[in-house]
């Protein structure tokens, strides 16, 4: 899945994922960034995520826009 980041505070871990297919917010899930390229993410940053079993955000990572289905720029 892919969203935009809301709010996410690095000192508790804690922050919020805008869902971009029906712009639902899901929460971060405690470790969402263990194995990540991320040490903490800023607001309005664009991540590809995973869902638990809880519905909350996990697995967060940057992904390449070919990677998100994104058109490339043609030259």
């Amino acid at each position: 899945m892919q969203g935009v980041v809301r709010t996410y505070d690095p000192q508790t871990g804690e922050g919020v994922v805008v869902r971009d297919t029906d712009r639902a917010e899901l929460v971060l899930a405690p470790g969402a960034l263990d194995g990540s390229l991320f040490r903490m993410l800023r607001q309005g940053q664009r991540v590809n995520f995973e869902l638990d079993g809880d519905n909350r955000a996990t697995l967060v990572r940057i992904g390449a826009e070919a990677d998100m289905g994104l058109p490339t720029a043609q030259v």
